[in-house]
């Protein structure tokens, strides 16, 4: 992989909450990421790509899980089965809007390639959830594949994940800046006992007036920077789109609980300035990686759950994870020049940084 870009908290922004190892979703032990990131170096109208989050590795175990929407402007399929069922038996795929149903048939053939399920008779619902890329990829040119799904699959590692431009970020922006993948995690202390939450998301919303970093209005002190140039206004309403965010945690949560876990998400999208607008596919998936033998399609098993009493430190790494791993995503994106000549800048960061210092926010590294 390449070398690790400058994140939020290496420039001086303050965040709430201790971060694990690797600041990232995979510091929740068994959990990877793989990318594939479509980029063509022949023609600019290409900017897409996909990510794929796997709970427990290549290890087919289901994990408990649940789901939330702040605004339904979107989809992430399989998620009526989880909610049925309790469990998430699937990876995690993220693409664009019309790449959908796409990423959905060849993940079930990688099942069938992989042999991920065993038995002779199987059925599964995917979760396959998307943001539109359409202002700097051509959406309608159908461009993610059947190997770009397999790629981000077989390439998912542990450890260090890259942020911004890849992946199904790849053609993202948010807060009218470039923007894609984010990643953040969080360690809390329960009954002296240490638990791991980690957010990814992939960010495409926002309003540049309503952006806020470490609690300062900063999207209103941003002036007379490059802006980025969109051909087509039509394409393209302010504040619409769609954020996407992954929460796992190895605390022993049931579904119910991750269905509170998941709604947290919206604290912190509203952290940065999110509101959910009309135009925007707010959809977010929590899942536990503990009780790794809570499923068996024979026998009664046994289960821990964590004491709803609990579960307010959970609450808050929830919020303060996925705060940072929006603006993670700003800070890692570079600026993009895509379909139509459309041009998405980046994130001034100087100015962040005299904007935060302006109101005595920056944090001393």
């Amino acid at each position: 992989m390449s070398e690790q870009k400058p994140r939020a908290r290496d420039l001086g922004i303050p965040f709430e909450g201790i971060p694990g190892k690797f600041n990232a979703i995979t510091d929740v032990d068994g959990v990877k990421v793989g990318y594939s990131t479509i980029i063509s170096k022949e023609s600019k109208n290409i900017r897409t790509g996909v990510t794929a989050i796997l709970p427990r590795g290549k290890n087919n175990n289901p994990v408990f899980a649940n789901w939330y929407t702040l605004n339904g402007n979107g989809e992430m399929t399989g998620t009526t089965w989880i909610t049925e069922s309790g469990f998430l038996e699937t990876p995690i795929m993220i693409t664009n809007t019309n790449s959908v149903g796409t990423v959905r048939d060849a993940v079930l053939k990688w099942f069938v390639e992989t042999g991920w399920y065993k038995e002779d008779n199987w059925y599964t619902y995917p979760v396959v959830a998307e943001t539109y890329d359409g202002i700097l990829n051509d959406i309608y040119g159908f461009h993610v594949k059947e190997e770009h799904v397999y790629e981000a699959l077989n390439n998912s590692e542990s450890g260090f994940i890259q942020e911004g431009n890849v992946g199904g970020g790849t053609g993202m922006r948010s807060f009218g800046f470039k923007a894609g993948t984010g990643t953040s995690s969080r360690v809390v202390q329960i009954n002296n006992k240490s638990y791991m939450v980690g957010a990814l998301v992939q960010s495409n919303f926002g309003e540049k007036r309503h952006l806020t970093i470490a609690g300062i209005p900063v999207g209103k002190e941003i002036t007379n920077t490059e802006n980025s140039e969109i051909q087509n206004q039509d394409l393209f309403k302010e504040g619409d789109g769609s954020i996407v965010a992954v929460i796992a945690t190895d605390a022993p949560l049931l579904p119910h609980q991750l269905k509170r876990i998941a709604t947290r998400v919206s604290l912190g999208i509203g952290a940065v300035g999110g509101y959910g607008n009309n135009g925007s596919g707010d959809i977010f998936i929590a899942f536990s990686t503990a009780n790794p033998g809570a499923f068996d399609r024979e026998n009664i098993t046994q289960v821990e759950q964590l004491p709803n009493d609990d579960m307010n430190p959970l609450f808050e790494a929830t919020a303060q994870s996925v705060e940072e791993a929006i603006i993670n995503s700003m800070i890692a994106a570079e600026t993009m020049e895509g379909n139509d000549g459309n041009i998405m800048c980046q994130l001034p960061q100087d100015v962040i940084i005299d904007t935060l210092r302006k109101y005595n926010r920056i944090a001393k590294i």
